[in-house]
């Protein structure tokens, strides 16, 4: 009896301390109380990276990332003002994220396994929000014309990075030696690199493209053609609450499945009217809300996905007014186009 009794007590505390959603659903999810009962959404951000998290002259948070913030607290709080911004460096994010400090890491952060695994970081990411790459950056008066040419000189890389491996491994492929200048911060590392401490900067190739647009002469510096990996960007939470992820997971799904649907944040309303009037619009009615209760097995509004798109628009529209061609960086959607146009973002049915 007493082992039973010393599990009872646990579980009900744990209960207890967990709450649920609070929406009579009945999904437990210990974060989403938190997030409901403190009304507003602690989001970890990089907060110098424009395009994707930047704070402005009048000290407003934008970008992909800020956006994806914003979306989430539009589906749990009905607000996508309701966001605490946390700015984390590289090296603090997962820290932040598993001590409690952030709800949700929305900080250019890659998925990997190590990260995603039990044994690892234990993270629970949400769908990929940016398909990236490692590049590198170099001087226009350099005369370099690809990573080879780099070897035998000094390459600035941040510390804690999936970037620092990237680049050992790939220089390693190539036979080639080079001395690899570490700093604990962006800021550092592209410090140095404008100072000339090294003749290359490694990093995701939208965060080179996105520092460059800071520099004093932009045009000066190049991104070489060589790719060193594959980059998949993604939001991410903490693996001990899954219906908190899942809640996040299904919210980026509503963005790229309302670009597919084209539903936007100007015809929105026009979308959820035609929806309640004709009853053969069975999807458009679930995706919104109309029918269905899909919303409610995520813990979430049955409207939510009517919330994250007027909120943001749809991922498209987010794309491209922070790092599309809309935006400073004027990036191409390349693969991160629509599945239908031949990219990979791609919802699963919301059924």
């Amino acid at each position: 009896m007493p082992a039973r009794f010393t599990f009872t007590i646990p579980l009900l505390a744990a209960l207890a301390l967990g709450g649920c959603a609070g929406d009579g659903s009945g999904i437990q999810s210990q974060k989403m109380a938190a997030i409901k009962g403190r009304g507003t959404l602690n989001c970890g951000v990089d907060g110098k990276l424009p395009g994707f998290s930047f704070v402005g002259s009048d000290g407003r948070y934008s970008g992909l990332d800020v956006d994806i913030c914003k979306a989430t607290a539009a589906a749990v709080l009905g607000d996508p003002a309701k966001v605490t911004y946390r700015d984390l460096s590289s090296t603090e994010r997962f820290a932040a994220l598993g001590s409690g400090e952030v709800d949700l890491l929305s900080r250019n952060t890659t998925m990997t396994l190590s990260r995603d695994a039990p044994g690892g970081n234990a993270l629970a990411f949400a769908p990929t929000t940016f398909f990236d790459g490692q590049a590198v950056m170099v001087p226009a008066s350099s005369g370099i014309k690809s990573l080879k040419d780099v070897a035998g000189k000094p390459i600035c890389v941040e510390t804690g990075t999936s970037t620092e491996l990237n680049l050992a491994d790939r220089m390693r492929e190539l036979n080639a030696t080079y001395t690899p200048l570490k700093f604990q911060s962006g800021d550092q590392t592209f410090a140095a690199y404008l100072q000339g401490r090294c003749v290359a900067v490694t990093s995701d190739r939208s965060q080179l493209a996105a520092k460059r647009t800071g520099f004093p002469n932009p045009a000066e510096h190049l991104l070489l053609p060589d790719m060193l990996s594959k980059e998949p960007l993604n939001p991410a939470t903490i693996n001990a609450d899954p219906a908190w992820a899942d809640a996040v997971r299904w919210v980026v799904y509503s963005l790229i499945q309302a670009e597919e649907m084209g539903i936007t944040a100007a015809n929105i309303d026009a979308k959820l009217a035609e929806a309640k009037a004709n009853k053969n619009l069975a999807q458009l009615r679930r995706f919104l809300g109309v029918d269905g209760d899909l919303g409610k097995q995520l813990g979430l509004p049955a409207d939510f996905v009517v919330k994250t798109v007027k909120a943001v628009g749809n991922y498209g529209e987010v794309f491209e007014r922070n790092v599309g061609q809309g935006s400073p960086l004027k990036l191409e959607r390349g693969v991160n186009q629509q599945w239908l146009k031949g990219g990979l973002m791609y919802s699963p049915p919301f059924l």
